[in-house]
């Protein structure tokens, strides 16, 4: 279960992952690729190449959780550009999971949408 109240930062890691990974593959990219903390409480969501499914792994208290959302019909609009590092809000990764594309959906929402590109 994702506990909002929790969560520092959502980063999604553009491009496609070999969705065989599990928690210590997953969290080996986290720190590796993405270069970030994998003990820090943050959410990092990683997506298959079909754009069907979502992984979202992280850290709490005292073990890692992970969290898999698989799409039967439909596809999840996902950032391509490997060598960036998005992060966004956990309202932008509730419109991401509803499949609503997160670039876009800053001229149609009513709040403004806000993700930033980290390097």
């Amino acid at each position: 279960m994702l506990l909002a109240g929790d969560i520092h930062s959502v980063y999604l890691a553009p491009g496609s992952t070999d969705m065989r990974k599990q928690i210590n593959g997953l969290s080996a990219l986290v720190e590796q690729v993405l270069e970030l903390d994998v003990f820090s409480g943050h959410l990092f969501v990683f997506c298959n190449r079909r754009r069907n499914m979502i992984r979202i792994l992280y850290w709490r208290h005292n073990g890692f959780c992970l969290w898999t959302k698989r799409l039967e019909d439909q596809r999840f609009y996902w950032p391509e550009h490997r060598e960036d590092v998005l992060r966004i809000g956990m309202r932008e990764l509730t419109w991401l999971l509803d499949g609503f594309e997160i670039g876009r959906a800053r001229g149609q929402a009513h709040e403004a949408l806000t993700y930033t590109i980290v390097s």
